[in-house]
């Protein structure tokens, strides 16, 4: 109805207000892993293998073992990049900045004036009914248990979060193995004055805020570690079957990966037998949750970002915290959202 009314904007568009740089590659020791003398950045590095036929073949080749046997004989082979720590190192260290704005409700591109100000008004409304506490704190506790680190935490034997805050004269230092990834439940004091500054950002009180953030993970001597690896759509001949991600040559993640961890706290989707729940998962209009192929919020269950936003930014009061913070971290994810077609 609303559109009908043309009370949206066709045009509407928002910054992100998190703002990752993309992650540096460091190899060190962990013994010594303050010591930035003795940290090295990664570079990339190939390797050339060859590898055995292991896709799925067609049911007459697997059952036939002459057909079997010669398309085995196939030489399978691959260049690929990889990096490792190196000789003497047992650490890696993944460095980036994270700037935070505030003003997550106020379009940098609207072309209806009217929606504008009651946009604006949403947010004016969602801080003081709610407040942007839970939501920074969510975000300090990604910040705090290295989600962004990806494989790199997976087996790791330490991990160490620092986190310095310049500007106001702040530093922190966590162990990420004391929260867990599945919810949002562990509170110590450093989390709370983490997300105390990132909440003066968000809401406005401070200008910004600019994190400088340091994580460290014990590997074990020479293992191999893991950037991004690089969308490449047409390889084509001869090319590398595996392409990572590097930063004038060293190897790094990438900002949006790195976007994607410190936005991962939906834990509000709706569940059913169907769709369990599986954790918290990304911020993402329609709950997007690609390597399941599952969209958590859809039309159908009216808990999509687009039904929700449509509502509350025409006016209709928010009287429900879990839907107002989802549609606040939207914004503050950014995006185009105007109704055009184009």
């Amino acid at each position: 109805m609303a559109k009908k009314d043309g009370t949206l904007a066709s045009v509407l568009a928002f910054e992100k207000k998190l703002v990752p740089s993309d992650g540096r590659f460091y190899g060190t020791n962990w013994e010594k892993r303050t010591d930035k003398a003795q940290e090295t950045l990664l570079p990339l590095g190939e390797k050339s293998v060859r590898g055995t036929i292991s896709n799925r073949l067609k049911a007459a080749i697997q059952s036939d073992p002459l057909r079997l046997n010669a398309e085995i004989e196939k030489a399978n082979l691959q260049t690929v990049d990889a990096v490792s720590l190196g000789l003497g190192q047992d650490t890696l260290k993944v460095k980036f900045t994270l700037k935070i704005l505030s003003g997550a409700a106020s379009p940098s591109a609207c072309n209806l004036e009217g929606h504008r100000r009651t946009i604006e008004q949403m947010g004016r409304d969602y801080k003081e009914k709610f407040g942007f506490a839970e939501l920074a704190r969510r975000y300090a506790i990604n910040i705090a248990n290295a989600r962004y680190l990806w494989r790199n935490r997976v087996g790791a034997e330490a991990l160490e979060v620092r986190v310095a805050a310049p500007e106001i004269g702040k530093t922190w230092t966590f162990n990420p193995y004391d929260f867990e990834l599945k919810n949002f439940d562990t509170a110590t004091e450093d989390v709370a004055s983490l997300a105390s500054a990132i909440e003066q950002a968000l809401g406005g009180e401070n200008a910004f805020l600019l994190l400088e953030i340091e994580a460290f993970a014990r590997m074990g001597e020479g293992q191999e570690v893991y950037p991004s690896e690089e969308l490449v759509l047409d390889k084509g001949k001869g090319r590398k079957s595996k392409v990572l991600y590097e930063v004038d040559g060293t190897a790094a993640l990438h900002s949006q990966k790195i976007g994607n961890a410190l936005r991962t706290i939906d834990t509000w989707y709706p569940t059913d037998d169907a769709y369990p729940y599986i954790g918290p998962i990304a911020i993402e209009p329609y709950g997007a949750v690609t390597n399941r192929g599952i969209a958590y919020r859809s039309g159908k269950n009216k808990a999509d970002f687009y039904t929700l936003f449509d509502r509350y930014s025409l006016g209709e009061p928010m009287t429900e915290p879990e839907t107002a913070h989802y549609v606040m971290a939207v914004l503050i994810r950014g995006g185009v959202f105007g109704s055009g077609k184009d």
